[in-house]
C-alpha cells in the first residue's frame, strides 16, 4: 500500500512556528532587559529632554492659524 502525504503537515508546522518564537522572542527580551537595564534606564532622562522639542513641533501645529476663529 503506497504511502499517501499528509496535507494537514504545513498547518500543523505553521502551529508550532509561533508559540515557539514568541517564546524566544520574550526570553531574548528577557535576557537583553537584565544585562543591559542600567544602561537603558541611565539614558532615560536625555530622552525626555529630546522629547520636549518634539512634542513641541508635533502637538503644536496649530499655533498661528486661524486667528479669526474662537
Amino acid at each position: 500500500m503506497p504511502h499517501v502525504p499528509d496535507s494537514t503537515q504545513p498547518a500543523n508546522d505553521a502551529r508550532r512556528f509561533w508559540p515557539v518564537l514568541l517564546v524566544f522572542t520574550a526570553l531574548a527580551l528577557f535576557f537583553l532587559w537584565e544585562d543591559h537595564q542600567a544602561h537603558l534606564l541611565g539614558v532615560l532622562p536625555y530622552l525626555v529632554v529630546l522629547l520636549c522639542p518634539l512634542m513641541h513641533l508635533f502637538m503644536h501645529h496649530g499655533h498661528g492659524r486661524n486667528h479669526d476663529r474662537h
